[in-house]
């Protein structure tokens, strides 16, 4: 039966078909035009990054943080690189989710549709923005950005170690006024996702206070990532702002997180995580904002 959520899922396997054949096919022009990869080979660390935190992303912590956090440890992949590596290298994981996540849980389809595409827009201008942007510009960017992703997920963790309602309510649509903010709240979140905030946590805690129920938040946060990260990803890709070899692995390794996750685990008191992920984010903001001051000194 041809309903509109059969539909999104559908357009979601053409983009997903579109994707693949677009980075195959540049992958092969950049192979041939002697780019070389900027990133350090480390397959089995990367192979490890993307398992877990596709794991953990699956079940809501988010992995673009985490991830970077764990690229700043070891200097694997250039500051400057980092955000295309983590669209183009998350997308197909993201994927997975969605294609999971939209298919169980129940949302009106139409407040989804509208978010995803506004999610979409907002990826669309925000990659062609930091693609171009310098190595300080991104190290300046992702710093803040992952500032204000620790604060986000600090208050997260607060409310559910405190048993404290984030909000939100029975609600499964956004009609009106609640609508219109919704719109432009993820199309910002798109943008700010090509600077490696991520979209899960300031995600969920929008449909939260737009009156929704928070679990109606995992198909649209995911819906929208599954969305904006192929096409803001073709643009990295373009640009050659991004780890080819890097990407490839954590796609490869991310998927059988996610599908463990989700048919295996699909849920854990993540309490602990997420306060353990604060401490991480802040550290690798702080590590990216004092690259951008010996940058600035050079």
């Amino acid at each position: 039966m041809w309903t509109i959520k059969n539909i999104l899922l559908l357009v979601l396997v053409v983009v997903t078909v579109w994707f693949i054949a677009i980075w195959r096919l540049l992958a092969k022009e950049a192979k041939a035009a002697g780019q070389q990869d900027p990133a350090k080979r480390a397959d089995a660390y990367h192979s490890l990054v993307g398992f877990v935190m596709c794991f953990f992303d699956t079940l809501g912590i988010g992995n673009f943080a985490t991830t970077t956090s764990a690229f700043k440890f070891r200097s694997t992949v250039p500051d400057e690189k980092i955000p295309g590596t983590l669209n183009v290298g998350y997308a197909l994981p993201t994927i997975a989710e969605a294609l999971i996540y939209i298919s169980i849980v129940q949302v009106d389809v139409w407040t989804l549709v509208l978010l995803i595409v506004a999610a979409v827009v907002g990826g669309w201008f925000g990659a062609g923005i930091v693609s171009r942007w310098s190595r300080r510009k991104v190290q300046i960017g992702m710093g803040l950005a992952l500032l204000a992703a620790a604060v986000l997920m600090g208050r997260q963790a607060y409310m559910e170690s405190m048993h404290i309602s984030g909000g939100g309510g029975a609600g499964l649509e956004l009609r009106g006024a609640l609508l219109g903010a919704g719109l432009v709240g993820n199309f910002a979140l798109g943008a700010l996702m090509t600077l490696g905030i991520g979209l899960y946590a300031p995600c969920l805690i929008m449909i939260s206070l737009l009156g929704m129920n928070p679990k109606a938040a995992f198909p649209i946060m995911m819906g929208s990532c599954a969305f904006l990260m192929p096409v803001g990803g073709v643009r990295f890709i373009r640009e050659g702002s991004y780890s080819l070899r890097t990407s490839a692995v954590l796609a490869i390794a991310g998927i059988p997180g996610v599908l463990i996750a989700a048919y295996i685990v699909r849920e854990l008191p993540l309490t602990y995580v997420r306060w353990l992920v604060v401490i991480v984010v802040v550290y690798a903001a702080t590590m990216m904002l004092r690259s951008a001051i010996q940058e600035a000194g050079r």
